[in-house]
């Protein structure tokens, strides 16, 4: 009988909580229930987010589906404003797409990803096509252009870059100002054409300028006096003469800071250099003689490149620079060694006519401080008999890892012997007093002197 009792309690508590529990409906607002709901598909591709006055999607799924009688219970959501905006998809990624691309020049590729940038390049073109308005990055590189009019850039004026290498630009087809309007130009590119003087109306924004392997033989003094930001300037491979660079043509660039002049027909160092050089190339001209002071007006120089030109003899010390970090020589008809600076680190002396060297030359016994920091020196194809010291160079070049002597080339003038026989050394260095020296013959039968 009490265990009758007690479940006839709880089962009165049960319908008591049961008949006190409010009543829920499923918002019609959504337009069915929720198993509907989360088994519609969405295939829209556009979706416009925070447009009140615009109805909300209907997902009814027909006319036989009831959304019910409305709750008493239900109250209104309230009404969130979100900020308007509207964005695409696309069906294959559902990626986003930039609004740009559709400005694009039919004969280019704007990819989407890359919004401020045109591709045309290696499309045979043979005029500048239309430049959107947003456009910053123009490459039009390996094609047929032969001219660039006045009004090419003016409807893209936000450009940073330009690239047209690779083409026919002739200077007589270069209008005046077609450059001087892009206040934003940072860098330009103008090498493999047939350019025969310096670029006018250059803008003054413009930081590196590239006009290698062209046919320029004259610079105006007026040309580059704009260029107060430019910090790098490529003119290797055209017809440069000692006439083209006059005066401070080149010194009023305040902010150079690498010169290219290689395969020029330079044959005399007389140019003003600005003060400011770090990195100096006149690799492949026809320079004799190096003034022994002719450096010092550069003494941030950190890179000198001189190989393949006809210098025979330098002064001692015509390269004691204190930053100067790699010196090439290589391919000169030097005979004898100079000063080693301490800073330098890479020398490179390879096909010379140098016969010996002195160990007091190369490391200055007199200057009681002096400490080289020289890594790399490479001696190979001179007229070398005997290699240098070896304890005798890592107690001067404690840093040294590297000596290459490689061959040599000897003259035979005796007919007997008929053999000669050359060592080659090349030591590698530690910093522990011990050197190691790996020794190889090889027979020389036939060398000539060249």
């Amino acid at each position: 009988m009490g265990m009758l009792t007690q479940l006839s309690i709880l089962a009165l508590l049960c319908i008591a909580n049961l008949l006190c529990q409010d009543h829920y409906e499923f918002d019609p607002e959504y337009g069915g229930s929720p198993e509907e709901y989360q088994h519609q598909g969405y295939s829209e591709h556009y979706y416009d987010i925070g447009h009140e006055d615009e109805e909300a999607p209907d997902y009814d799924q027909g006319p036989e589906y009831d959304h019910g009688p409305e709750s008493e219970h239900s109250e209104e959501a309230p009404v969130v404003h979100l900020p308007t905006f509207q964005y695409a998809l696309t069906s294959e990624y559902m990626t986003i797409d930039f609004p740009y691309p559709s400005d694009c020049a039919f004969e280019c590729n704007c990819p989407y990803n890359i919004p401020y940038a045109m591709f045309c390049n290696s499309r045979n073109i043979k005029a500048i096509p239309r430049i959107p308005a947003h456009i910053r990055y123009l490459y039009l590189q390996f094609n047929n252009i032969e001219a660039v009019p006045a009004k090419a850039f003016l409807n893209a004026t936000n450009l940073r870059e330009i690239n047209l290498s690779h083409n026919n630009l002739k200077s007589s087809m270069i209008e005046a100002g077609a450059f001087s309007k892009l206040k934003f130009l940072k860098h330009l590119h103008l090498q493999y054409n047939k350019l025969d003087e310096f670029p006018m109306g250059l803008p003054t924004s413009l930081e590196r300028l590239f006009l290698g392997f062209n046919k320029i033989s004259k610079v105006s003094r007026d040309s580059m006096q704009g260029l107060v930001n430019i910090t790098m300037l490529d003119l290797c491979g055209n017809e440069l003469s000692d006439a083209a660079f006059k005066g401070k043509t080149l010194s009023r660039l305040k902010n150079l800071m690498q010169l290219n002049l290689c395969s020029n027909q330079i044959k005399s160092l007389n140019m003003e250099l600005p003060h400011s050089l770090l990195y100096l190339s006149l690799e492949n001209n026809s320079i004799a003689s190096v003034a022994e002071d002719y450096f010092m007006k550069t003494p941030n120089l950190t890179i000198l490149r001189l190989s393949r030109n006809k210098l025979e003899e330098v002064p001692f010390k015509a390269f004691n620079l204190s930053n100067l970090l790699e010196l090439n020589l290589d391919r000169n008809k030097l005979r004898k060694i100079f000063y080693i600076p301490s800073s330098l680190q890479h020398l490179l002396l390879q096909y010379n006519e140098i016969e010996s060297i002195d160990d007091t030359l190369l490391c200055p016994v007199t200057e009681t401080r002096y400490q080289g920091h020289l890594t790399y020196l490479r001696l190979d194809q001179n007229k070398l008999r005997r290699s240098p010291s070896g304890l005798f160079l890592h107690r001067c070049f404690p840093f040294l890892h590297n000596i290459f002597i490689g061959e040599q080339r000897i003259v035979i003038t005796e007919r007997p012997p008929p053999v000669i026989r050359i060592v080659t050394e090349i030591f590698k260095f530690t910093r522990a007093p011990e050197i190691r020296i790996i020794q190889e013959e090889f027979t020389v039968t036939n060398i000539v002197d060249y």
